[in-house]
């Protein structure tokens, strides 16, 4: 993987950190995010490519794909991680609003959508590429609602179609794509620690084999793999990084 030319979306969020983190040491990294530049310095102080773009905006990205082909002159591989979501996210199935709804399935499916068509549009050109979406277990099978007993935690209805669709959209393009050396593959992490409630992280490792809820650096060999020579004729595929939750 050295020195490849690597575009993490949503590099400030809790997965895409990591991602930074790590693929930095290997490769270059730009990283794409909403936030704005100053608020990814108090992130990432260091040298890390920054690009401020809004996914759900068709000239953003765009602009931010051609300022990376501008410095690089070539583009190896986009990794989506990005979590778009509106300020009322989160509420009960039947008690969501269905303009919310479909706001939420907009930035969030639209956005990967709008992301895989420019980045395969540039690959085309390019003659060659690398999509990597990060879907969701809730993209595979129905949540295990009495892990939320006893909590203010939810599983969003939005979220799980949402992450099925782009599942969904991964096979597809992957056998679009076919003859045009363009891979597109999915990994669907399981849960990933982030202050859950105690109650909630006891029944959730209940369904699991070993750990349970999951760090985010749990996550990286599988992405690095897809990244990696290794993993050429692996295509169209959804890996799934759950420690047995699916089972």
């Amino acid at each position: 993987m050295k020195k490849r030319t690597i575009v993490i979306i949503g590099g400030a969020g809790h997965l895409g950190q990591v991602f930074v983190r790590s693929l930095t040491t290997t490769c270059i990294v730009y990283v794409f995010d909403i936030i704005q530049k100053d608020a990814w310095s108090k992130i990432d102080p260091g040298q890390t490519n920054f690009i401020h773009s809004n996914i759900s905006d068709s000239v953003s990205l765009q602009d931010s794909i051609q300022r990376v082909h501008a410095d690089r002159g070539h583009i190896d591989c986009v990794i989506n991680t990005s979590y778009p979501r509106t300020a009322d996210y989160g509420k009960e199935a039947l008690t969501i609003s269905l303009e919310d709804f479909n706001q939420n399935i907009t930035i969030h499916l639209g956005g990967y959508f709008n992301v895989m068509q420019k980045f395969i549009q540039y690959f085309m050109e390019q003659g060659v590429g690398n999509i990597i979406n990060v879907a969701s277990i809730q993209g595979i099978a129905a949540p295990k609602f009495s892990h939320y007993n006893d909590t203010d935690m939810t599983s969003p209805i939005e979220y799980s179609a949402a992450k099925s669709a782009i599942i969904a959209m991964t096979r597809y393009f992957a056998k679009y794509l076919k003859g045009k050396n363009i891979r597109v593959n999915c990994v669907s992490p399981g849960g990933i620690l982030a202050g859950q409630p105690s109650s909630f992280l006891k029944s959730y490792k209940a369904s699991c084999l070993n750990k349970g809820m999951l760090d985010a650096e749990d996550v990286l060999g599988a992405v690095k793999f897809l990244i990696s020579h290794e993993s050429r004729f692996i295509n169209g595929q959804n890996i799934i990084v759950d420690d047995g939750w699916s089972l």
